[in-house]
C-alpha cells in the first residue's frame, strides 16, 4: 500500500493468519501446478482484499524459491514473485524500469485470473459468491465424492448484498458439501464499524450476525473467537473439513480490520499511512526488531522511478530476512511441500461417465450447416424460439454427456430450460440424492446470483452453465456477471494463452413486443442494449434470430466461436414455420453470418429496409410481404441475427454482406430500441421512418402480442404504410392505434 499508495489494507491484514493457514496447512495442492484443475482453491470473493492475496502468494513463491526451487513452476507465469508485487495496481503499459526488467505482472485492483491458483475474477460486491457456488458445484458434479475443495474468502459486509443469499441458498440446497466459507467477521466496512448485530449491540446495516445467517442458509458453522490466535484459526479450519453431513460450511472468525497496522476499523478499509510517513515507519518496527533488520528510509524526489526502488528495496528486505533465518524458512516450505504430498497420495479422478465437453470443440461435433433431426421444424408446424433454443442445448448435453448444467428464475417450463436436461433425469440435481439430473437449483427467483453461478460452472471448461429468465429481468442483472466472467477469462490467458474462452449462457427468454400480456415491465425492449456491443473483443455474442430454424445454426455457431458469454434472445409465443424457399427468402442457414438479406431484389431495389426482432419480422411476413407481392415493389430486406458474429467476419466479407451505403439509404424496423438501430441506418431520412417499441413516446400497455405490436405501430399494416411512404418519398406518418 505505501508504494502504490492505493489498495485496501485494513481487510488484508485482519484475514491473514487464517488465509496463511489454509495455503500452508489445510489445502491440498501442488505448488508447481497452478493449472491443475483437482487441487483445493482459494477465491477471493472479498476481492477488495486483493492487496493480502498478492502479499500472501509473493511471500509463498519466496519461501518455497530459498527452501526448495525445484518445485516451483518453471515458467515464471505461473508463479507470483515477489518481484510481481511491482506491478501491484500498475497498468500493462507501465515502463517503470524494475518493472520491466523483471517482467513484472499487472496487479489489479481486485483478483483476476492473472494470478496464479486463483480461477475466477472478483470485485463487484457479492458476484464472487456466486461464481465461487458455480465452480463448487461444477467441480462436484464432475468429480462427485472426490471433489476439489473450495474456499471462499469475504467478509460480513460482503455478505450483504443481495445476490449473497441467493448464492448460499443455491449452495445449500444443492448439497455443496466441498464449499467453505471463510468470513472475516470484523465489524467495518467502508461507512461504518458496527455492521452487523453482534450480542445486543444493533447493525448499523443488518440485524443478523454471520453466524445466524449462514445457519439460516443451511449451512455448517464453526466459529473461530479469536481469528488472530494460530491454534484457534488451525483447529477451526480442521474442525470444519471434518464435518461430513452433505452441506457446505463455514468458519467465521472473529478479527479486527487494520489489527496492529495503526489505522484500524473503517478508516482502514481504503486509507493507509503518508507514504514513508512515521505513522508508516512505526508498523514496521516490530518485523525490523524481529529480525534485526531495517527497511529502508526514503529521500530525495517523488518520481515513478524513485518510489519503485524504494519498494523493491523493502521487498529485497523481507527476501533477506527469510535468507537469515532458514530453519524458519525451510520449515514453512516443508509445510506447502506436505500440501502437495497429501494431494499426490490421494489423487482425486473424474467420476465414471463425466461429460465431455471438450469434444464437442476438439472433434468438432457439432456445425452450424449439419442440423440434428431433433432441431429441425417443418414448414406450416407451431414452435417457439424458446423451445427450438431448449432442443439445440439439449442436444450439446447429450453429445457431450451431460456438460450442459441449466436453471431459471422460477421458470424452468415456462422458458423451456427444462428440456435442456431432458434424457437426464427428473427434478433438481443433487449430488447424492438426483445425482444425474442437468437441472440445478438456484434458490428461487435469483436472476442475480443466478447468472454469477453459471459463470462458474463456466469457469474451468468443464462444463456450460445457462440460467434463463425474461430477457427483461435477466439482461440487466446478469450484466455484472457477465463483465467479470469475461475480465477472468482475458486475463487467465495472459498466464495459460492455450486456454480458450469457457462459455456461459444468459438466455434471454419472452424477449421482445409479444410478451404483451405481461405489461410493460416484462415486455422489454432495452435488454438487447444491455449487451449488444457492449463487451470487448471476443467476450460475448448476442443472437437475436426470428425463426425457430435459425437457432441451430445460431446456437452452433456461437458455441464454435466460444465467447465468454453467450446470449439468445428468444420470445414467448408460437409462430407457425413459413417455407422460406417458396417465398423467396433466404434459408436459416444464413443466419450464422449475423447480418444476410432476407428477401433480394431483382436488380435495383426501390429501397432497403433493416430488420432485427422476431415480432418485428413477423409482422413482416404477414402484412409487407404479401403487398410486395402484389405491387412488386422492389426491396431489399436485411435481417440482423447476430451483430457480434457479423463483426466477427473480416472486413472484407462485412462490406460484401452490408455495404456502408446500404447504412445511408435504409430504415429500420426493430423490437429493441433506438440506440440499437443507430449502426444500421445513417441518414436523417431513414432515422425518422425507423420504428421501435417506444417510438412514440411511451412504454406499451398489456395485451396480446399482436395488440402490443399494433400499438407499437409496428404490425403488418403499419410496416406496409410505412414503408409505402419511405419509397415513395413521403413524409413519415405517426400511426397509432384507436
Amino acid at each position: 500500500f505505501n508504494h502504490a499508495s492505493s489498495g485496501h489494507p485494513g481487510g488484508s491484514i485482519s484475514s491473514g493468519r487464517f488465509v496463511a493457514s489454509l495455503l500452508y496447512r489445510n489445502l491440498d495442492y501442488d505448488i508447481s501446478d497452478p493449472m491443475d484443475r483437482t487441487a483445493d482453491l482459494v477465491s477471493y470473493a472479498a476481492g477488495h482484499k486483493a492487496l493480502g492475496l498478492y502479499a500472501m502468494w509473493a511471500l509463498r513463491n519466496e519461501v518455497v524459491r530459498q527452501s526448495y526451487p525445484a518445485e516451483l513452476p518453471d515458467d515464471v507465469l505461473q508463479q507470483l514473485r515477489l518481484e510481481d508485487l511491482l506491478g501491484f495496481r500498475k497498468n500493462p503499459i507501465t515502463r517503470t524500469p524494475l518493472y520491466r526488467q523483471f517482467g513484472a505482472k499487472p496487479l489489479d485492483g481486485h483478483p483476476t485470473p492473472e494470478t496464479p491458483f486463483i480461477w475466477l475474477s472478483t470485485g463487484p460486491s457479492g458476484v464472487g459468491v456466486a461464481s465461487t457456488t458455480g465452480l463448487a458445484l461444477t467441480l462436484k458434479d464432475m468429480y462427485r465424492e472426490d471433489a476439489p475443495r473450495v474456499h471462499i474468502i469475504e467478509g460480513e459486509g460482503g455478505m450483504t448484498p443481495g445476490r449473497v443469499s441467493e448464492a448460499l441458498a443455491a449452495a445449500a440446497s444443492s448439497g455443496l458439501d466441498n464449499l467453505y466459507m471463510h468470513v472475516d467477521w470484523n465489524q467495518a466496512s467502508i461507512d461504518s464499524d458496527h455492521v452487523t448485530r453482534d450480542g445486543s449491540q444493533p447493525g448499523e446495516y443488518v440485524q443478523w450476525d454471520p453466524r445466524e445467517f449462514l445457519l439460516v442458509h443451511g449451512f455448517n458453522v464453526v466459529l473461530v473467537p479469536d481469528g488472530f490466535d494460530f491454534a484457534q484459526v488451525l483447529e477451526g479450519q480442521r474442525q470444519a473439513l471434518a464435518i461430513d453431513n452433505g452441506k457446505p460450511t463455514a468458519v467465521v472468525y472473529r478479527t479486527v480490520k487494520g489489527w496492529q497496522y495503526g489505522i484500524e476499523g473503517s478508516k482502514s478499509h481504503g486509507a493507509g499511512h503518508k507514504f514513508y510517513s512515521e505513522a508508516y515507519l512505526e508498523s514496521l518496527r516490530p518485523f525490523e526488531e524481529r529480525f534485526g533488520l531495517q527497511f529502508p528510509r526514503f529521500e530525495g524526489d517523488k518520481t515513478p522511478e524513485t518510489i519503485e526502488q524504494a519498494y523493491y528495496d523493502s521487498l529485497l528486505t523481507i527476501r533477506q530476512a527469510f535468507e537469515e533465518n532458514p530453519d524458519l524458512t525451510q520449515r514453512l516450505g516443508g509445510w506447502i511441500i506436505g500440501c502437495k504430498r497429501r494431494h499426490e497420495a490421494q489423487p482425486r479422478q473424474l467420476r465414471e461417465g463425466a461429460p465431455n465437453l471438450e469434444r464437442l470443440y476438439s472433434e468438432r461435433l457439432i456445425s452450424p450447416l449439419e442440423r440434428p433431426d431433433v432441431c429441425r421444424y417443418e414448414a406450416g408446424s407451431s414452435q417457439t424460439l424458446r423451445g427450438a433454443l431448449a432442443d439445440c442445448m439439449n442436444h450439446v448435453n447429450h453429445l457431450t454427456g451431460g456438460a450442459v448444467l441449466a436453471a431459471a428464475a422460477d421458470l424452468y417450463g415456462s422458458t423451456n430450460i427444462a428440456t435442456i436436461g431432458k434424457g437426464f433425469g427428473e427434478g433438481f440435481w443433487h449430488p447424492v440424492r438426483n445425482p444425474d439430473s442437468r437441472l440445478f437449483s438456484a434458490g428461487g427467483i435469483t436472476e442475480d446470483a443466478l447468472s454469477g453461478i453459471c459463470s462458474g460452472i463456466a469457469s474451468m471448461g468443464y462444463q456450460i452453465g445457462v440460467g434463463s429468465s425474461y430477457g427483461a429481468f435477466i439482461a440487466p442483472l446478469a450484466t455484472i456477471s457477465a463483465k467479470t466472467h469475461g475480465i477472468g477469462q482475458q486475463t487467465l490467458r495472459h498466464r495459460a494463452p492455450e486456454e480458450p474462452n469457457h462459455t456461459f449462457v444468459v438466455v434471454c427468454g419472452h424477449a421482445g413486443v409479444k410478451t404483451g400480456e405481461d405489461g410493460p415491465t416484462h415486455a422489454e425492449p432495452q435488454a438487447l442494449q444491455v449487451f449488444q456491443e457492449n463487451f470487448p473483443g471476443d467476450v460475448m455474442i448476442t443472437l437475436t434470430p426470428w425463426d425457430p430454424n435459425e437457432l441451430w445454426p445460431l446456437v452452433a455457431e456461437g458455441l464454435l466461436q466460444r465467447p465468454a458469454v453467450l446470449a439468445p434472445f428468444v420470445t414467448r409465443p408460437n409462430e407457425v414455420l413459413v417455407d422460406r424457399a417458396e417465398l423467396g427468402l433466404a434459408p436459416p442457414e444464413a443466419a450464422v453470418k449475423g447480418v444476410y438479406k432476407l428477401l433480394e431484389a431483382n436488380g435495383t431495389p426501390e429501397a432497403t429496409v433493416i430488420y432485427q426482432g422476431s415480432d418485428v419480422a413477423y409482422a413482416f411476413l404477414q402484412g409487407v410481404l404479401p403487398q410486395l407481392r402484389q405491387t412488386g415493389m422492389n426491396l431489399d430486406v436485411y435481417y440482423i441475427s447476430s451483430v457480434e458474429l457479423f463483426d466477427r467476419l473480416d472486413a472484407d466479407e462485412r462490406n460484401a454482406i452490408f455495404p456502408a451505403s446500404v447504412a445511408q439509404s435504409a430504415m429500420m424496423f426493430t423490437g429493441f430500441t433506438a440506440a440499437t438501430t443507430y449502426r444500421w441506418v445513417m441518414s436523417e431520412r431513414g432515422r425518422e421512418f425507423t420504428h421501435y417499441p417506444w417510438h412514440q413516446g411511451y412504454f406499451l400497455g398489456s395485451g396480446p402480442g399482436e395488440v402490443c405490436l399494433e400499438q407499437a405501430g409496428m404490425h403488418g399494416e403499419a410496416q406496409w404504410e410505412i414503408i409505402r411512404r419511405f419509397v415513395k418519398g413521403r413524409q413519415p406518418a405517426q400511426l397509432r392505434s384507436a
